[in-house]
């Protein structure tokens, strides 16, 4: 399985702690609602540099394996103007989950969107 998929919620893996989230159609909603859901710190500056900072250390969290799952993914960042901004994420996220495989921690994420043609399209582009 590629680290970021679209995929039915029936294929998840059993093994990882699934977390089911709505797609969010802005970064900041993603920002947000990640933030929310993977309780991440106070100080958490709501972009880019600082969600790879603690996307990248999760030390607060005791889960293992973390599947995050986006529903109606083709809502996902829709009202996002600027793609290049998209796939900077994608590929951010998608360096996550691999540098996560090679940690001593032991913790491993995976990312899956709901099928839609949107994230298809989204998931096939490199920048």
């Amino acid at each position: 399985m590629k680290n970021l998929s679209v995929i039915n919620p029936t294929e998840i893996p059993t093994d990882f702690d699934l977390i089911e989230m709505e797609s969010p159609t802005t970064l900041r909603e993603f920002y947000e609602l990640i933030a929310k859901t993977l309780e991440f710190p106070d100080y958490f500056g709501f972009n880019l540099d600082s969600f790879d900072e603690m996307i990248n250390d999760l030390s607060w969290m005791e889960n293992e394996k973390l599947f995050l799952y986006f529903k109606n993914s083709e809502n996902f960042l829709k009202k996002e103007r600027n793609e290049t901004k998209i796939q900077t994420l994608l590929d951010l996220l998608e360096a996550t989950c691999e540098e996560w495989k090679w940690e001593e921690e032991g913790k491993e994420i995976l990312i899956g969107f709901s099928p839609s043609e949107r994230m298809e399209r989204l998931l096939s582009i490199e920048l």
